[in-house]
């Protein structure tokens, strides 16, 4: 049986943001700790730079400490701050980038009404052929050489596990282009894959 001790260490986010909005620091120090690695990780995922994924970080959970009161919980606190580090890893990425804007390579409809006939797997078949570590690392690079509109989809649906529908509220899509994004982001990903792997066999 937890002890009354344990059982404040795992207090419900709800707790946590009221509190922290009231005033304690130990409450978003609650909030930060809980996140921190996830915001690290969707920041790395989105620069492709450890550097500017700390910055990230830090600029993120600064800002939701300064914002806080205005934070309307009406959405979880964590699609809150990621939001906001989905705009801090924008701008970082439209710095680096100078004048060039992060655009899609191709016209697309992203209401998701012109869809190939077929849904293609995304995972690449020889996948066995590679150690997990490495292909997880060819992975995380082809995934990072996708367009920004693409590669924000796929790591908020499939490597953060965000629902359509709070990916959809997060980006200001609809459902129907989140959809669209991840089915060509995955395609776009099997077709790198498949010939990273292949390339890798021959070699």
């Amino acid at each position: 049986m937890a002890n009354s001790r344990d059982a404040g260490l795992v207090k419900d986010e709800s707790v946590l943001v009221t509190e922290a909005k009231a005033g304690s620091y130990e409450a978003f120090e609650d909030l930060v700790n809980r996140y921190e690695k996830k915001i690290y990780r969707l920041g790395l995922n989105l620069t492709g730079n450890p550097e500017d994924a700390e910055d990230m970080l830090q600029e993120t959970f600064l800002k939701a400490f300064e914002h806080l009161p205005t934070f309307r919980e009406d959405s979880r606190f964590y699609t809150w701050i990621v939001r906001i580090a989905i705009n801090q890893g924008l701008m970082k990425l439209r710095k680096r980038r100078s004048s060039k804007e992060v655009q899609l390579d191709e016209p697309s409809n992203d209401d998701g009404d012109i869809m190939p006939r077929e849904f293609a797997d995304w995972r690449p078949n020889p996948e066995q052929e590679l150690e997990r570590t490495e292909l997880e690392a060819i992975l995380q690079d082809a995934a990072r050489s996708l367009p920004m509109t693409f590669r924000t989809v796929f790591f908020l649906r499939d490597v953060e596990g965000l629902s359509t529908e709070e990916t959809a509220e997060l980006l200001n899509l609809s459902e129907g282009a989140v959809k669209a994004r991840l089915f060509r982001a995955r395609l776009r990903l099997r077709e790198e894959l498949s010939k990273t792997l292949k390339i890798k066999k021959d070699s």
